[in-house]
């Protein structure tokens, strides 16, 4: 017989606590790549390199997941749902997009750095 406790962790508890963890995490994500950019305006190289390379270590997450992202496939297990943002709380464009629009941001950032630290100090 389950516990008290197990009883309480139903499977949309469950859905709810990862899509609050996968909704923190994106916004780390998003907020490291937006950043890139203005640290390297900003004339902080290092900092916009640390960034490149905090992201680096989620591309290579999602390599090795086919993709996906670990916590997207932790949530189907809990619901039949397949929305575009049934794992994260995103508008549901934005999840269907997200890897478009910031994979491009991220390359976009990363051309911009190279080209700055290639230029040198002003």
């Amino acid at each position: 017989m389950p516990t008290a406790a197990a009883r309480l962790v139903t499977p949309e508890a469950r859905l709810t606590a990862i899509k609050v963890v996968h909704t923190i995490a994106w916004a780390f994500f998003a907020g490291c790549i937006v950043l890139i950019p203005m640290a390297t305006a900003a004339r902080r190289l290092e900092t916009a390199a640390m960034l490149i390379a905090v992201v680096f270590v989620e591309v290579l997450i999602l390599l090795a997941f086919r993709w996906n992202c670990p916590l997207t496939l932790l949530a189907g297990r809990y619901t039949a749902d397949r929305r575009d943002n049934f794992d994260i709380y995103l508008p549901n464009w934005l999840a269907r997009y997200n890897k478009r629009i910031f994979g491009t941001l991220y390359v976009a950032g990363i051309v911009v750095t190279a080209w700055a630290w290639a230029a040198g100090p002003r």
